[in-house]
Order: C-alpha cells, then sequence, then structure tokens
C-alpha cells in the first residue's frame, strides 16, 4: 500500500509481510518479518491489502492518517458497503473517520457484536472503552484524534506493567531501615535536580539546582490537572525562578541542534507552535483514558510525549523528567516523600546516557531524515513571541501524523530498565553509604569525640585521600596531630567504608 500510494512514514513498520516459499517468522530487535506461502497474498486491492494488514500486521496509526489523505474514497466506501458487518471492513471506516474527522458515506451497522479497535492482548489501551455504534466498534484507543501514542506490549513492556516499584521500596525499607531510607530522601532529591541538569549540560549552576529539587520535593503528585496550561505555567515559572527571559507557551519555532557560526546540525525539531495546544490537549487525553494502567507505561508517555511536543518557551527537559516522578506518586507507584533519581541513574555512565540519546533519536532521526531538504537558516524573523529565529522548516503540516501518533513502544521499555536500575542499584548505594557512614561516625566516635559535621568532614576527607590523614586535615583538626590516634581513626574509616578491602 505504501509504494502504490507513494506513502513514506516517518516511524519504521514494526511488520512487516512478504511472500515466500514456506511460512516462518523472524524476530529481530523488537521488529517482526513475517513470511507467508503464496496462498496467502491478498487480492491487489485496497479492501485486501488493508484486510490483511488488520488482521495480520500491528497498527501504524501514522502510515494510516497518511493512507487516508491519498486513497480514493470511493475505493473505502465500496468495500464497506460489500461487507458492511465485516470486522475489518469497520474497524477501516472508524480507523478513517478517527483520523480525519471526516465522514463516509454509509449509513452505519445496523446489528452484530462490537469489535475493539485495538487488540487489548497487544496494546497499551483506553480502560474504559467507549462504543461507537455507527462502525459498532469499541474505541478503546488510549488518546484521540490529535494525539494517540501507541505502545506496543512486547514481553519487555509486560515485565515493566508487572513491576511494583512500592514493593521494591518496601523491600529496601527492610534491608536498611525507614531512618536511613528516609535520610536518603533529601541527598536523593538534590541528586536527580543535578543529574537533569547534566543532561543539559549545566549542573554546576547550583541555584537553579536546588530550585529544581524543591520543585520536586514540593511539587510532585500535588497539583489537580497536571497537563494544563496553568499548572503548566505555574510549574515552569517555579522552576525557572524569576529570572528567565521567556515564560509560557511557545510562539515560535524550537529545534535541538548546534548553530555556532561553522556548523549547523539540527537533531530535532518540534511540532509548530499553532499545533503545540492541540497535542498537549491529546496528551491528557491520554492521561485520562489510562488512568490505571502502569504507571511505569504511563510515566514514559507523558515525560517522552512532553519532551517531543516541546510546548513551553523554556523548561521543557526539566517538566518532562518532572512528569516521571510526578506520575508514579500520582499513581501510587512511588509514596511520598521518595523521589526516584532516574536522571541520575541516566547519568551514571557513558551507556546509560547514550542509551537516554538513543530512545530520544528513534523518533527524531527518522524525522530528520524524511525531511532533510525542509529545512534551512534563513534571514532572521522575530516571532509572536519576541524570540528572534532563523530556523525556515517548510514541512509542519505533512511532519504532523507522525508528532500525533508516535510509537512510544521503545521509550516504554527504555524507562522501565531506567527505573529497575534507580531502585535496585542507585538507591540501594546511596541507603547502603548512609548506613556504613552512620557505622564509620560511630566507630570514629569511639576515638575521638566531635559534632557530626566535624566527624564527617574526617570521613570525607579521609576517604578522599586514600584512607590517610592529610596535613591539611592535621591542621584542620590538631587532635588528628597524634600519629598513633590518627591511625586509629583512619583504620576505623577504613575498616567501614573500604569495600575493595
Amino acid at each position: 500500500m505504501a509504494e502504490h500510494y507513494g506513502i513514506a512514514p516517518v516511524q519504521t513498520f514494526r511488520t512487516d509481510s512478504a511472500i515466500a516459499k514456506s511460512r516462518s517468522t523472524v524476530r529481530e530487535n523488537g521488529y517482526v518479518h513475517q513470511y507467508y506461502m503464496p496462498a496467502a497474498r491478498p487480492a491487489p486491492t485496497l479492501a485486501g491489502h488493508l484486510t490483511f494488514a488488520l488482521k495480520h500486521e500491528d497498527i501504524h496509526l501514522e502510515f494510516l492518517a497518511r493512507l487516508f489523505e491519498v486513497v480514493p474514497v470511493g475505493e473505502l466506501e465500496a468495500w464497506i458497503a460489500a461487507e458492511p458487518t465485516g470486522q475489518y471492513a469497520r474497524r477501516a471506516g472508524f480507523f478513517y473517520e478517527f483520523l480525519t474527522e471526516r465522514t463516509l458515506s454509509f449509513s452505519g451497522v445496523a446489528a452484530g457484536n462490537y469489535v475493539a479497535a485495538l487488540d487489548g492482548d497487544r496494546y497499551l489501551t483506553a480502560r474504559e472503552a467507549i462504543n461507537n455504534p455507527r462502525w459498532r466498534v469499541r474505541d478503546n484507543l488510549p488518546g484521540t484524534h490529535e494525539y494517540c501514542p501507541i505502545v506496543l506490549r512486547s514481553d519487555h513492556v509486560r515485565q515493566a506493567e508487572q513491576y511494583d516499584c512500592a514493593r521494591h521500596l518496601a523491600d529496601l525499607e527492610a534491608e536498611f531501615g525507614a531512618d536511613v531510607l528516609l535520610r536518603s530522601v533529601v541527598w536523593l532529591t538534590i541528586k536527580e535536580s543535578r543529574a537533569s541538569f547534566a543532561i543539559e549540560h549545566e549542573e554546576q549552576h547550583i541555584d537553579r539546582v536546588k530550585r529544581f529539587a524543591a520543585v520536586m520535593e514540593r511539587c510532585c503528585g500535588q497539583f489537580e490537572e497536571p497537563l494544563s496550561m496553568d499548572t503548566l505555567s505555574e510549574l515552569q515559572r517555579q522552576i525557572l525562578g524569576p529570572r528567565a527571559t521567556r515564560y509560557g507557551v511557545r510562539r515560535s519555532p524550537v529545534f535541538v541542534g548546534e548553530v555556532d557560526g561553522f556548523t549547523e546540525v539540527v537533531h530535532y525539531i518540534a511540532p509548530h507552535w499553532d499545533h503545540a495546544p492541540a497535542l498537549l490537549d491529546g496528551l491528557t487525553a491520554f492521561a485520562e483514558r489510562t488512568a490505571g494502567a502502569s504507571p511505569v507505561v504511563r510515566a514514559a508517555v507523558l515525560s517522552f510525549g512532553f519532551v517531543y511536543i516541546h510546548p513551553m518557551a523554556d523548561g521543557n527537559g526539566r517538566i518532562s523528567r518532572f512528569l516521571v516522578n510526578d506520575v508514579l506518586r500520582r499513581d501510587k507507584a512511588i509514596p511520598a516523600p521518595f523521589i526516584l533519581p532516574v536522571s541520575a541513574t541516566i547519568t551514571s555512565t557513558v551507556v546509560n546516557r547514550h542509551g537516554y540519546d538513543h530512545v530520544l533519536e528513534l523518533f527524531s532521526r527518522p524525522l530528520l531524515r524524511k525531511y532533510a531538504d525542509c529545512w534551512r537558516f534563513g534571514a532572521e524573523q522575530v516571532a509572536e513571541d519576541g524570540v528572534r529565529y532563523n530556523l525556515q522548516f517548510d514541512a509542519y503540516e505533512d511532519a504532523l501524523p507522525a508528532w500525533r501518533y508516535p510509537d512510544m513502544t521503545n521509550h516504554v521499555e527504555y524507562l522501565a530498565d531506567v527505573v529497575q536500575l534507580t531502585i535496585e542499584q542507585e538507591m540501594r548505594k546511596e541507603a547502603g553509604y548512609l548506613r556504613n557512614l552512620r557505622a564509620a561516625r560511630e566507630q570514629v566516635k569511639h576515638v575521638i569525640e566531635g559534632p557530626d559535621s566535624d566527624i564527617d568532614r574526617i570521613i570525607r576527607a579521609v576517604r578522599e585521600n586514600a584512607w590517610s590523614i592529610s596535613n591539611k586535615l592535621r591542621k584542620e583538626f590538631p587532635a588528628l596531630e597524634d600519629e598513633v590516634l590518627a591511625a586509629r581513626v583512619a583504620e576505623a574509616i577504613r575498616s567501614v567504608l573500604d569495600t575493595s578491602s
């Protein structure tokens, strides 16, 4: 159909089919190649191929949206008239009207069983379907015409759906104690804030780090409508502080890339500013329609969906990472006051950071590849919001189906891994460190007396100086001039904190 009608979707087909000598299925990296014997070849018609696609292949809403813009409507109507009770003809008609918001010449289905728009065993669906009596189709799509992400329930996604964040946190509490775990919350919140800025290469701005940490602690799960424009504007103001140059919804182009006078590299172009509010409304509808589904799945779609829409003038990345913890808190997957330092996990290793960039590029790279000849830098202009820009992009309308109907399967799988690593490794490591720090403090106090702040200062200094007392530390704490005493202090610290010994 893509070849016949001249359609080139941005996003790859997860399943493709071909005729071969024998029936077989090849799965690789989340994609499926199906091979059928010649007898399975569909009739060379729109009805034949669309029936085969709906029956044997995955739903690709971007492709269907593009198909229905170019297919002769008479062909579709003739098929539906010939098979008015056929489930594939009915689903095709339903998808046509859902995606185009145009009405076909069809009187409606008079009787028969309802069929689901999406197979709930294969896809993330709305928790409550809405019956469409015209087509006798249960509309269980997780979004709206304006924005409807698709999540294939792969084995990896099913594992994410079953992951019980609260239970694993309870296991940590049982192992380390509630006091140690709660004491780690303060540091983990700061760590999450610093790492969030590290993703944007701005982790040295201490005031901004503290401000974002305070917002995370104060606001996660608190807003009644987290994606409303009023809430987002308030959240943006709290995150950016009082001295930002831009607030509110953008009214200008935005891209991710580098332009320094010598090179012009564009990694991603966000939707047109006129489309952003409707896309955001659709993302809100997704949040409402999937309420009660897996918190990890919802957090991934809302966070990555927001960053692709990029609706705000500034602070989009931080808001998208705020949304991860906001959804987990709102869905009661993570009890207050815990903050999962997912950004810290993302930035903890080169591999993890590459994974974050890679999952973003699964959408951005094919988008830019398809529209490589549609963007350029030209004369500077002033947008409605006062932003000066010189990016020209000619394909906002043509790219809209890709922005509206993203495949978020890989994004869910990625965030699920990050959440699991965060709880089972990052938080365990932090709790273990605090427990050992407390034990080291007690050991040192058997040797010398002092307030916790002084003892902690000595512990950090000894640890950073290869388990020995530096001359600087001796000058700061004269009691450590005693060689025997200093050696006992160093050994007390090393015996608890040196995991290599």
